[in-house]
């Protein structure tokens, strides 16, 4: 692998890429990360807004940025994040969020009854999964919806980039929690909100969670086709 070549193609990178649980602590070499991200920013947007702020953070800042959420999640410290989220799922989308933490969890070895394990689940995500890298995509706070769907399209053009030059991935929800940590990490302004994160790095073989394998519904659930 070097910066300037992907090692597989744009169709392996989707049907490979998976959330990734646990990073060999090694950093991706800036050359590649700079090339990387260089190819996301092709992403589409409205009217090419291009309205996504990527804040990257590795070593020594990656190390204070952990042990701050990691403080606060431990305390229990209330969660203010920037957007509004929904919080539970219902019905068919309820069905797939369970399976998905059944998958995880029996990789990990956690049952139901479980109460410490499955703390200790949750606070990986605090832990950034060990990866030596953890990135927070946000946008203007006066932003709503229809511009946070750019900032969707634009993190999953970076995954699928950072899948094709070998590097694993794992977009998290629960960095979304404590943004001020991110605007005071970054001196950032007020202005801009912190959608979630993406912890990245290369994939640890050996941990148990990165062997958990999730099922896509059929096209024929989710697509109408008409004429």
């Amino acid at each position: 692998m070097t910066a300037s070549n992907p090692t597989i193609s744009l169709i392996d990178a989707v049907m490979s890429r998976r959330s990734i649980r646990g990073f060999l602590p090694d950093p991706v070499p800036r050359e590649t990360l700079e090339r990387v991200f260089e190819i996301a920013q092709q992403a589409p947007s409205n009217c090419n807004t291009q309205p996504w702020k990527a804040f990257v953070a590795s070593g020594e800042t990656r190390e204070i940025i952990c042990e701050k959420f990691l403080q606060r999640h431990t305390r229990a410290a209330p969660q203010r994040p920037d957007f509004d989220y929904v919080s539970r799922f219902e019905g068919e989308y309820r069905h797939r969020q369970v399976a998905c933490a059944i998958a995880l969890y029996d990789e990990m070895g956690i049952t139901r009854e479980d109460k410490e394990g499955r703390l200790y689940a949750v606070r990986r995500n605090f832990e950034f999964f060990d990866a030596p890298h953890i990135m927070f995509l946000g946008m203007d706070r006066s932003f709503g919806a229809t511009i946070a769907l750019d900032v969707g399209i634009y993190a999953q053009t970076l995954m699928l980039t950072m899948q094709a030059f070998g590097i694993s991935s794992c977009a998290m929800g629960s960095m979304r929690a404590y943004p001020d940590l991110v605007r005071e990490t970054f001196d950032l302004d007020e202005n801009i909100g912190i959608l979630l994160g993406i912890s990245f790095g290369y994939e640890d073989k050996e941990i148990n969670a990165n062997r958990t394998c999730t099922a896509r519904e059929p096209v024929s659930n989710i697509v109408t086709f008409r004429g």
